[in-house]
């Protein structure tokens, strides 16, 4: 009865164990074949820079000639740091369509059948999106010189970090969106309708001083912008920006009035994680 009674605790601990050490293996697994995904389509790496970089040269260079030049910093300075936070939504959010194709192709419903929990593979798909998304936009920093931003590498760490935390937003969004499309045209064309205004009413292109009512209403709305806000701010404050340039182009995000510090938009951006962490969660233990 006393050896009985004594290994009792320990296989316990053990079933337990091994339980959290299956969950993590799930994550890993999941991240790792995200990665895997997105390094063997060489042209998914290609066509997310594409973008960024027309709206980073074509627009950059058509619009400095309409904006002009404000104590030595220009409109394509200013567009940079929005440029490397589209590189990184436009990623993140169409990372997730890898739920829908699994979908279509029966994989989907052998991972949800799989004896592991739904968390787990939220996690993993969450990591792996967050994962690809800010590599993608790490790989813009290569073009930081060629429109006279001046790089450091407290400031690439900072941007890189900042990147994973917006990655991981969006990335649980666009998961929480693809939960509920059965269809790839479906959620391609569901993600253009959400991506673009997003981006365009984030700040990522313009500055959001002297907005009329409406539009600023809209822009503070929009979560997006207290994810572009912190990165604009940590790459403006590695510059050698004049005061005349700070206030043509101000980083700072104004709600009724109050200056919000940084901190508290990276909260909002984290608050906007774990809202749409749980609404994909709920999401993908309804889906068949």
């Amino acid at each position: 009865m006393t050896t009985a009674a004594s290994a009792s605790p320990t296989a316990q601990v053990t079933v337990t164990d091994t339980r959290i050490s299956d969950e993590i293996r799930v994550v890993g697994m999941v991240w790792e074949r995200e990665l895997i995904r997105y390094v063997r389509t060489r042209t998914r790496i290609v066509s997310g820079l594409v973008q960024p970089v027309l709206f980073l040269f074509v627009l950059g260079y058509g619009m400095s000639g309409l904006v002009g030049t404000t104590g030595g910093f220009n409109f394509r300075e200013f567009v940079y740091p929005g440029v490397v936070a589209m590189s990184v939504v436009m990623t993140a959010m169409f990372s997730a369509m890898s739920i829908v194709w699994d979908r279509e192709f029966g994989f989907l419903r052998e991972m949800l059948v799989a004896p592991v929990s739904r968390t787990s593979l939220v996690l993993g798909k969450t990591a792996g999106g967050a994962t690809v998304a800010a590599a993608q936009g790490t790989i813009m920093l290569v073009l930081a010189p060629l429109v006279g931003i001046h790089l450091t590498p407290l400031l690439v760490a900072e941007v890189i970090s900042l990147e994973l935390l917006m990655a991981v937003a969006m990335t649980t969004f666009g998961v929480f969106v693809a939960s509920r499309i059965q269809k790839m045209e479906s959620f391609q064309v569901v993600m253009q309708m959400l991506l673009m205004p997003m981006l365009f009413l984030s700040g990522a292109l313009f500055p959001l001083n002297g907005l009329p009512g409406w539009l600023t209403v809209i822009t503070r709305l929009n979560p997006l912008t207290y994810a572009v806000a912190p990165l604009r701010q940590v790459v403006f404050s590695a510059q050698n920006m004049s005061a005349a340039a700070r206030a043509r182009f101000p980083t700072k995000v104004t709600l009724f009035g109050y200056t919000l510090p940084m901190g508290l938009e990276l909260a909002i951006v984290v608050v906007f994680a774990l809202v749409f962490f749980v609404l994909a969660f709920r999401g993908l233990s309804r889906t068949e």
